[in-house]
């Protein structure tokens, strides 16, 4: 989580690593909704700011599993944040997180957070260079760009310097998963390393990306619309229409969300000439929300100057450690009619 929403954790390293010992290897999967044929409805889970703190991290086995037993899933999306904002950014708590993540059945498209990266130079996360724990990152979770996590699954990687950014199609539906940070998109200076601006280096690493998210925004939208698509569906971690932000004064200083800009612009530009149905999903600001942040009458549209966009709809999926909860997402068949292409619920785990 960005700003000064974070959360005190105690024995976050020796929880992580007794994950990766105690946790069998999944048995053999048996046939998934992506087995299905392609004209059928199908349903993918979002999840997001999990696990966090060390009774979550202990419970997400558990989570891990009872995801698995939903058969009628395609695939799973993590849309970032794999700690609590005061957690240790350490080597070992990623591996835990790894192997956590490759007992996924169903496919596993998972973007990073600023968690686990952009804050990772705060002293109670360890004062790391953000930079390195990025590069760190990759590694760990992206060994093998364009194959998903946990069961394989094709998908595109537009730019091979973010492997973590991908796009792929299932029945006439475009996704595009962005690195997009909160911390005003990673612009915010790394005080824990004693850096009251930004860096050159920071600067720079928030250009290549930013551009990068653009430039594959502006593909997905063209190619939807090319190919007659029924919906685009964006992921991102960060939420840049955070009600938190309104609260800290974005309407009057508008450079809070600054980062944020040209994604906004792209995505805007790109709803309106699609002109289809266009859904957000993303993480961060914890609290479960469903809108349309660039509709008529919003404070939004001031702060990113954009006109409206009426065919955006925005979901924030719930999370943070007093979480408890998945959302499943549906999706009309290829030869279902009318408005509502994507249609979720909020689903609890009862895994305890």
């Amino acid at each position: 989580m960005s700003l000064s929403r974070t959360m005190p954790l105690a024995g976050v390293a020796a929880v992580a690593l007794a994950l990766i010992v105690s946790t069998a290897a999944p048995a053999q999967a048996a046939p998934r909704a992506s087995d299905a044929p392609q004209d059928e409805s199908f349903s993918f889970a979002v999840i997001g700011d999990v696990p966090y703190g060390s009774d979550q991290i202990a419970r997400f086995p558990l989570m891990v599993s009872e995801l698995n037993e939903q058969d009628d899933l395609r695939f799973v999306t993590h849309v970032g944040d794999i700690k609590a904002g005061s957690a240790q950014c350490t080597d070992d708590y990623f591996a835990a997180i790894k192997a956590q993540f490759d007992r996924f059945e169903a496919p596993l498209v998972y973007t990073p957070g600023d968690n686990e990266w952009v804050d990772c130079h705060r002293t109670n996360n360890g004062a790391y260079d953000p930079l390195e724990r990025l590069d760190t990152l990759r590694s760990v979770f992206f060994p093998n760009p364009g194959k998903t996590l946990g069961a394989n699954m094709p998908v595109s990687v537009p730019d091979s310097a973010l492997p973590e950014n991908v796009t792929f199609g299932v029945q006439r539906v475009a996704f595009s998963v962005l690195n997009v940070q909160g911390s005003n998109n990673s612009l915010m200076p790394w005080t824990g390393l004693g850096m009251t601006e930004p860096s050159a280096a920071q600067l720079q690493e928030v250009a290549a990306r930013t551009a990068a998210d653009v430039a594959q925004l502006k593909r997905t939208f063209a190619d939807a619309k090319a190919t007659n698509a029924r919906a685009v569906v964006v992921m991102t971690q960060a939420d840049m229409f955070d009600p938190f932000l309104l609260g800290a004064g974005a309407a009057e200083h508008p450079e809070l969300v600054s980062g944020f800009r040209p994604i906004i612009e792209a995505l805007a530009e790109g709803s309106r000439e699609f002109r289809g149905e266009v859904y957000l999903f993303n993480g961060d600001s914890h609290v479960y929300n469903d809108d349309s942040p660039l509709a008529a009458g919003s404070p939004w549209l001031e702060i990113y100057g954009q006109d409206e966009v009426d065919n955006l709809r925005r979901v924030t999926v719930e999370g943070a450690a007093t979480s408890n909860e998945w959302l499943r997402v549906s999706v009309q068949s290829n030869s279902g009619s009318g408005e509502g292409v994507l249609s979720w619920e909020r689903v609890p785990y009862t895994a305890s």
